[in-house]
């Protein structure tokens, strides 16, 4: 009962006083409830974030390999690893039928990692390998480091 009548006493002395605002308490709980909000909705974000680069990098794959059908079609056959995805861009010596550049842009986009992504032809898992090594850069992996490629 005493604690009631103290806390009623300091709330008369603030209204009287015509104080305003909060007490030290009252700020710093409202700042670890913000922190344990933080805890908890930080990491989801950041892992969130990871997952839209990979499905980033698996759009732009896609868009490199549509780009490379319409190469074959126009061409006759694939761009071959040492021309590379820059086939795309530029004419790769005096191939008759290019009709490029087929993609937008002055340049072949990186990966979202910053990497350029790797092109082979003929591809191991099928006519052509498209794909990017993640985040991590390395071959393999898994998640965000897992490699995203057109197979």
């Amino acid at each position: 009962m005493s604690f009631y009548l103290l806390r009623c006493s300091v709330l008369n002395r603030r209204k009287q006083n015509g104080a305003k605002g909060f007490t030290l308490v009252e700020l710093l709980v409202v700042l670890a409830i913000i922190g344990m909000l933080a805890g908890l909705v930080g990491p989801r974000v950041l892992n969130s974030l990871g997952g839209a680069k990979t499905k980033a990098a698996a759009v732009q794959v896609r868009d490199f390999e549509s780009a490379l059908e319409v190469f074959k079609l126009d061409v006759g056959r694939f761009p071959t690893s040492e021309e590379g995805l820059e086939a795309l861009m530029r004419q790769p010596g005096n191939l008759t039928g290019w009709n490029g550049p087929y993609l937008r842009g002055n340049s072949i986009p990186n990966d979202p990692w910053n990497r350029a992504y790797l092109y082979r032809s003929p591809g191991e898992r099928g006519d052509i390998d498209i794909y990017s090594l993640g985040a991590d850069g390395t071959p393999g992996g898994d998640g965000e480091n897992a490699d995203v490629g057109n197979w």
